[in-house]
């Protein structure tokens, strides 16, 4: 069973009272009042805003859907999408198309891992062209005939259809997971997040003497604490109180957080996550920054710990379907797998202050996925699999079986 993480910076019993703003219950503990929900206010206004993270999710989310729209989607209109201009037509939600927020410009772009180090960014970023041009070039022209060892194609999964390419790599699936890590995670736990960021310029001391940004409710530091909390509650249903229906209000990070926390062996890990983003921006408002950190750290360690677990599940689910001579599901999951481990390079170690992965281990581990011949996943070896989950496993404290056995 993994260990519990305490939040040991709390001080006193917990009592419950009445909230001042809205009479909503809070939970005091030392000079820190933590409303029962994700909810903060200032003057009677609320100070909590996320609305560029909202944006980019559901850009994702439409273009995660346009890679299988055969009739309409080319390279060029795919990648206007990913790279979107303000004003530009590339979304059916005229808001979108209004917005000068993309997906791609935030693609690898946190400050503490990639702003001295703009080689890997951009090869990440060019990473994730290569899917979008691979699904149109090579796998668009074969959509309709079955895939073999060698050819692109289709597969039959149960009652889906899935398309792989020549060496059974399903674009969609990875490009949908490697950018769990590299937008989402990449943004809440290495920049946003990130004490350098949350420090910067006059944050403390505009935090300290409640001064607001320019024509807004709220402190940057404030602000920045905010973002990091859309990129996982966005489009949640009641983002104030999300848990609710997590795991079901988008296609990324929330969607895998939800899919851990059904599992009895991770069952408290969305409310760890939740309660600690709520007590760490209590404490911005209590300009308690100790505290502050304390909870950031939780965050770090327990997104990590989901794209960890996320890539021993599918690895271990498509060893499994390959054994059964499954294909079409044994490279979705190889596919979500793929883009899981990708994730990895992104998980943030507060131990050394560093990923819990190497760019060269990742590298590594997906090198491997597509080595045991010539032929890629068609070729996968049970062998190969159990490698890299055992590795992935051993930087945490939960077991490769009890990864395989979630949802």
């Amino acid at each position: 069973m993994m260990k519990k993480m305490f939040f040991t910076a709390i001080i006193g019993s917990l009592i419950f009272a009445s909230c001042s703003s809205d009479d909503e219950p809070i939970t005091e503990t030392s000079n820190i009042e933590v409303p029962s929900n994700y909810t903060f206010e200032r003057d009677g206004q609320s100070t909590v805003d996320f609305s560029g993270q909202t944006t980019r999710i559901l850009m994702a989310e439409e273009i995660l859907n346009s890679f299988t729209d055969f009739e309409n989607t080319t390279v060029i209109s795919l990648q206007a999408m990913y790279a979107h201009q303000e004003g530009d037509l590339d979304f059916s939600d005229a808001a979108l198309n209004a917005s000068d927020k993309n997906v791609r410009s935030k693609t690898a772009a946190s400050q503490d891992y990639f702003s001295a180090n703009t080689t890997e960014a951009a090869a990440i970023r060019n990473l994730f062209d290569s899917y979008i041009s691979g699904q149109v070039n090579e796998v668009f022209p074969n959509k309709d005939v079955l895939a073999v060892a060698g050819s692109a194609g289709q597969l039959a999964d149960g009652t889906k259809t899935r398309y792989v390419n020549a060496k059974g790599l399903v674009y969609n699936q990875m490009f949908a997971k490697s950018l769990i890590g590299a937008l989402m995670a990449d943004q809440m736990l290495n920049n946003y997040l990130s004490i350098a960021v949350l420090d910067a310029d006059n944050k403390v001391a505009d935090n300290d003497n409640g001064i607001t940004e320019d024509g807004e409710t709220f402190t940057t530091m404030e602000h920045n604490w905010d973002e990091a909390y859309g990129y996982l509650y966005g489009t949640s249903v009641d983002a104030a109180n999300p848990n609710v229906t997590i795991g079901g209000d988008d296609s990324f990070l929330n969607d895998y957080l939800g899919t851990v926390n059904a599992d009895p062996d991770f069952s408290t890990i969305a409310a760890d996550i939740f309660d600690a983003f709520k007590l760490g921006r209590a404490a911005i408002v209590a300009k308690d920054y100790t505290v502050r950190d304390t909870q950031a750290a939780i965050i770090r360690q327990k997104i990590s710990e989901v794209i960890a677990i996320r890539a021993v599940y599918y690895l271990q689910q498509g060893k499994n379907l390959l054994a059964n001579g499954d294909f079409g599901a044994a490279f979705q999951n190889l596919s979500e797998g793929y883009g899981f481990v990708f994730s990895l390079r992104f998980t943030r170690n507060q131990s050394t202050d560093t990923s819990f992965f190497s760019t060269s281990e990742v590298d590594g581990f997906t090198s491997a996925l597509l080595a045991d011949g010539l032929n890629g996943f068609w070729d996968l070896e049970p062998s190969t699999l159990d490698s890299i989950t055992e590795a992935i496993a051993a930087k945490f404290d939960f077991t490769v079986e009890q990864a395989a056995s979630a949802n």
